[in-house]
């Protein structure tokens, strides 16, 4: 049983996630908020032999009515489910990150703070005196860094005072400042103390005077309409403006005195001039990118030699299986789905490892931060913040690590965006085969079927930009963000270790099942008990369905293919080998796995049986096709909602066909 509840509470960056990473290690659930696209984080943690409950609440700036996520904040805290309320600032930018504090007073429950980024503000040569703002505030003040687990004792002793004490923060600096707004007088003597359960007289008063709509419309319930009509008149732009200055004078005082700054204030580094530089801003973040994808491989290459090696066991486990007369059923189940499986997963995991590294290290700087300022005007107009350019880059590499990438986006909705779109962009093993197909077929004329894959893929995005977008990104969140760049600062190994290997260990579990489930059931349309093919389901199946994908311009063969596309794309030439040739259809089910051999004459057997217009249908189809079963699992991973990964791979499957049919009949004008 809970010894009490724990809600974090604080703007994005202000290390939230690092602090419930580092409480609850493996020990949460993510999920979504009831009915809404908000990522809900709970876990456990235990200290000093008693368990807690803590909910990571949305990141948000305020506590007004601008976002799902600032709703479901201020809800949970006043609904009474958290024992005490942990908010989080970040101490190399109080001014501004004791915002939310001050948004968050006047709410009627326990609470301390964290100031957090100790490290950094220390490199900016700001002494904090901790024990002046406690004074000030009335609640107990940690100075931490939620990187380095040297400093959770602090955390702790704050924590349990709290807990312990039920500190409440003392607001009556911050009311004096609210006295000389006008209107404030009349409307908080129009309210009492449980006008609304959860919410004091005074908070409700300056919400009112920042006419949030929410709150304005709680309170049309609460009183008779002479009250309200009397009150809501005193709501609009100018009151906003008035109690954001109220509270921002209210921090003024809070830091007077308390922080004392030796350094002189900061200049522009070098690295800053060039990312924020108007020509060369963009172009020094995607080589960035680029060498951060290229870097993802050294961490990954051991592991990757990891799964190859699962792989070579295949054939002495095959044997001694067959040795020992296992029927070949038990053999083939045991090699060519359950180690071919976990070969995959293991050389796929070594990718999300490096990826996860690098660019978690990135992040860890402050490099992540510049990426997204400098993109974040261009993806705006996608609906999508500037971080989501780099999912984009690393999905030209491997689709899985831009779906692994896109954890860097705080937005949920955003975030499913993201990754909806990076299945859009053709990966390193489609670019493998691409062309050579096009090669086979169109000769000196496939770099024309290069641009167009190109050019479709841009207006691909746009379009499922457009379809996912209206339901995942509200409108407000569509322009772009204000935000100050924090400063640079090194990496805490320690905690980007233990984050790295317990995210890698979570995808594992997580992407094994799935992949082990898709595989088998491939393996089971393929499997024959002999080397007939012809009594495989997967052959009766391509013959029934035949007459239907003759309209999408694919016979058969390819049609499975395209299917087997979807398990890897480097298979999809394995596949079609195996068909075209009447080799064994489970053996080109492992090649699909495995990406490995073809018949060597597989340009006759191309030529001989697919035309030009078919071609150019199946060489769209799979570009476009769902990226790879390990992408799936991987994108059910970071966005935790089965309901959207069955969308996003419905959509695919649909739209890649779609784009198959209009290249075919383009082909059939062309040939």
């Amino acid at each position: 049983m809970s010894a009490a509840t724990i809600a974090l509470l604080g703007q994005p960056n202000s290390g939230k996630s690092t602090l419930f990473n580092a409480l609850t290690g493996l020990h949460q659930h993510v999920g979504n908020w009831p009915g809404k696209t908000v990522e809900k984080k709970e876990g456990t943690f235990t200290h000093n032999g008693k368990s807690y409950s803590i909910a990571d609440l949305p990141g948000s700036y305020s506590m007004s009515a601008n976002s799902d996520e600032e709703v479901i904040t201020r809800d949970f805290i006043a609904s009474g489910k958290a024992d005490v309320v942990c908010i989080l600032a970040d101490s190399s930018q109080l001014e501004r990150s004791l915002f939310m504090l001050a948004d968050f007073a006047g709410m009627d429950v326990p609470c301390f703070l964290i100031l957090n980024m100790a490290d950094v503000a220390k490199d900016q040569g700001k002494y904090i005196n901790v024990s002046a703002i406690e004074k000030k505030l009335g609640i107990p003040v940690a100075l931490i860094s939620a990187n380095d687990k040297n400093s959770y004792e602090k955390f702790y002793d704050v924590f349990e005072r709290a807990v312990k004490e039920k500190t409440k923060l003392n607001v009556s600096a911050l009311e004096k400042e609210y006295e000389s707004l006008n209107g404030y007088d009349e409307i908080k003597s129009s309210l009492e103390d449980n006008t609304i359960e959860g919410y004091s007289p005074m908070w409700l008063t300056v919400k009112t005077l920042e006419n949030d709509k929410v709150i304005t419309a709680k309170l049309r319930e609460k009183l008779s309409n002479e009250d309200f009509n009397r009150i809501s008149r005193y709501s609009d732009t100018k009151g906003a403006i008035a109690a954001g200055e109220s509270k921002f004078r209210w921090i003024d005082d809070i830091l007077k005195d308390a922080v004392n700054v030796t350094k002189t204030r900061a200049t522009l580094g070098k690295l800053d001039r060039i990312y924020t530089h108007r020509f060369w801003g963009k172009p020094a973040v995607v080589l960035t990118v680029i060498l951060g994808l290229v870097g993802s491989f050294i961490p990954a290459l051991p592991v990757m030699g990891l799964g190859s090696l699962v792989d070579a066991l295949k054939v002495a486990v095959s044997e001694m299986l067959a040795g020992a007369g296992y029927p070949d059923f038990i053999n083939q189940i045991l090699c060519n789905v359950i180690l071919q499986s976990m070969s995959f997963v293991i050389k796929m995991l070594g990718f999300v490892f490096g990826v996860t590294l690098v660019f978690g290290l990135l992040e860890e700087v402050g490099v992540m931060a510049r990426i997204s300022y400098v993109f974040d005007n261009t993806m705006s107009k996608l609906g999508l913040q500037g971080k989501s350019v780099m999912p984009f880059l690393v999905s030209f590499g491997c689709t899985m690590g831009g779906a692994a990438g896109s954890r860097v986006i705080d937005n949920w909705g955003q975030k499913v965006l993201t990754v909806a779109l990076t299945w859009a962009v053709p990966c390193g093993a489609t670019w493998a085969i691409i062309p050579m197909l096009s090669s086979i077929f169109f000769g000196s004329a496939a770099p024309v079927v290069i641009i167009a894959i190109l050019l479709v893929m841009i207006l691909h995005m746009w379009i499922t930009a457009k379809v996912f977008g209206r339901n995942l990104v509200k409108s407000e969140d569509k322009f772009g963000m204000i935000m100050e760049l924090p400063p640079y600062h090194k990496p805490k190994w320690g905690a980007l270790f233990r984050y790295v290997f317990g995210r890698t260990k979570d995808t594992f579990f997580r992407v094994t099942k799935v992949v082990l489930l898709v595989c088998g059931i491939f393996w089971l349309l393929s499997y024959s008990g002999s080397d007939s093919y012809d009594s495989t389901l997967l052959y009766k199946l391509g013959i029934a369905i035949e007459p239907f994908t003759k309209l999408l311009g694919m016979p058969w063969q390819l049609f499975i293919a395209f299917v087997a596309s979807s398990v890897g794309k480097e298979g999809a030439i394995g596949v079609i080998s195996a068909l075209y040739s009447g080799t064994s259809y489970a053996q080109g089910f492992n090649e699909a796995m495995s990406g490995g051999a073809v018949a060597a004459n597989l340009n006759e057997l191309l030529l001989a049986n697919v035309s030009r217009p078919e071609a150019l249908a199946f060489i769209f189809a799979i570009t476009f096709n769902m990226p790879c079963i390990v992408a799936l699992a991987a994108t059910y991973q970071e966005i935790h909602s089965v309901k959207w990964t069955a969308k996003i791979a419905a959509y695919y499957t649909l739209s890649a066909l779609l784009i198959g049919f209009i290249a075919y009949h383009v082909g059939l004008l062309i040939w």
